[in-house]
């Protein structure tokens, strides 16, 4: 069988095009959006969204996100008619003030959405990004297109084109390179099908944000196996090749230098705390192997940074990453979830 490799293209308006063309052909997509990179296939092509679970080598219990550009298109995905009134409400408030934005919404489907995308689930992931390249992708494909992170199966999420191209550049056929993400984390998930809504994956989109328009929402339970109800429900996710230690600040700032070993910081004052209570000139010596994800310890500052960052500690060959745990209040709650489940080995 002969080795694909990806066309790189620039996010213009004929390089958008031609990448919407091959989406409508089945082909396979890497494409910017505000969270990450996104791995795109026409939704409603079972051959495409096989193809998908492929490149990633991801499990076919694990569903997918369908992304949309256009309020109009969750009528071809989603069995409204479904939704109880309150749930209805909900989904009102939350697209008018969400989206588009880093929120998916889990929703009755409809029987048109092949079964592959939503692992068997009789519920369907949705989001509209805020991206414009990516909405404009999308509007110009099939108005539905399924993507999961473009990355492989339990890795480092991309923020970047050239990480897709790193990692899957031989399995995929474009990628359309809109620079770094924004946001720098995947999109919050929250399930409003089965009742009272549930935060099943935190992300981009903080839990005030959500609670300010619909009032209180608890967080869901952690998937372990066949029957998630969301991606990023695995204990065991988001990990750099180097082995990861997430620490809370406290332990974290008494841990001791040792050669070889890299340390990521939330803000400046802890990295700058941690090397004060380092005796004699060993700070010295590991200066070259810190890095701090906000100076200034601003969480929406640190979370753009995240995966760039452990991508850039993954290629140093260190032992091992030390990464200090951000408060949880707003985005740091997502910023928490990716470093504690990289830190798990499944």
């Amino acid at each position: 069988m002969m080795q694909r490799t990806a066309k790189l293209l620039p996010a213009t308006d004929d390089s958008i095009r031609e990448a919407a063309a091959a989406l409508c052909a089945g082909k396979l997509v890497a494409f910017p959006t505000e969270t990450v990179y996104g791995l795109g296939g026409d939704a409603f092509n079972p051959r495409a969204l096989a193809r998908i679970f492929e490149a990633k080598g991801r499990p076919r219990f694990d569903p997918l996100i369908i992304h949309i550009a256009a309020l109009e298109a969750l009528g071809r995905i989603a069995d409204l008619r479904a939704l109880d009134a309150a749930s209805r409400r909900r989904l009102d408030r939350l697209a008018s003030a969400l989206w588009p934005g880093p929120l998916s919404l889990i929703l009755p489907k409809l029987p048109s959405v092949p079964d592959l995308a939503t692992s068997g689930l009789p519920t369907v992931a949705v989001r509209w990004p805020a991206q414009p390249a990516a909405r404009q992708l999308i509007l110009r494909s099939t108005g539905a297109v399924a993507a999961p992170s473009a990355n492989p199966f339990g890795g480092l999420s991309p923020t970047r084109a050239e990480h897709v191209r790193d990692s899957l550049g031989d399995r995929i056929d474009y990628i359309l390179d809109g620079g770094p993400s924004a946001v720098g984390l995947e999109s919050t998930v929250l399930d409003l099908a089965t009742g009272a809504p549930r935060i099943l994956r935190p992300g981009g989109v903080s839990r005030e944000q959500i609670e300010a328009i619909i009032g209180p929402v608890p967080a869901g339970i952690t998937g372990t196996g066949p029957g998630l109800q969301s991606p990023g429900q695995l204990p065991s996710h988001y990990a750099p090749a180097t082995r990861l230690e997430a620490c809370e600040r406290e332990a974290m700032l008494s841990l001791p230098e040792r050669p070889g070993e890299g340390w990521l910081f939330f803000s400046g004052a802890s990295r700058d705390t941690w090397l004060g209570n380092l005796a004699g000139d060993k700070g010295g010596a590991a200066i070259d192997r810190l890095w701090t994800l906000s100076e200034a310890g601003n969480p929406a500052e640190a979370a753009a940074r995240l995966f760039q960052t452990l991508h850039e500690m993954d290629e140093r060959g260190l032992s091992c990453i030390h990464a200090e745990l951000p408060p949880e209040a707003g985005l740091g709650a997502a910023i928490r979830d990716r470093l504690l489940r990289a830190g798990k080995r499944g």
